[in-house]
């Protein structure tokens, strides 16, 4: 199966071998990533006042990055359920192995 003709494929997109994240996942991994953005937001609010207490500043930043880590585990589980288990069909297997562990920095 060509990458336009696999049911993941984006029906709008410019490059005709683009395969698009789920819909599920895209939900999911927005509203992990506007959590994000909340604790950020108040540790920047934090941050203005001078009566900040540093451990307090450290637990927001942990929220942050267990929020981000979070999204990045729906975005990965969506593209490893919705285009690496129809690599082979589609015959980009390797090549998408190869995207994902550059895009993950293992090579």
């Amino acid at each position: 199966m060509k990458p336009d003709q696999d049911p993941q494929h984006c029906a709008a997109s410019a490059a005709p071998a683009h395969l698009c994240m789920p819909e599920e996942a895209r939900k999911r991994a927005r509203r992990r990533l506007s959590i994000a953005r909340g604790h950020l937001e108040s540790i920047v609010k934090m941050l203005d006042e001078p009566d900040a207490y540093c451990v307090d500043v450290l637990r927001q930043i942990k929220a942050v990055q267990g929020a981000l880590s979070g999204a990045g585990e729906v975005v990965l589980r969506g593209h490893l359920e919705a285009h690496m288990t129809t690599a082979a069909q589609r015959g980009d297997g390797v090549e998408l192995v190869d995207e994902l562990l550059e895009a993950l920095k293992y090579r």
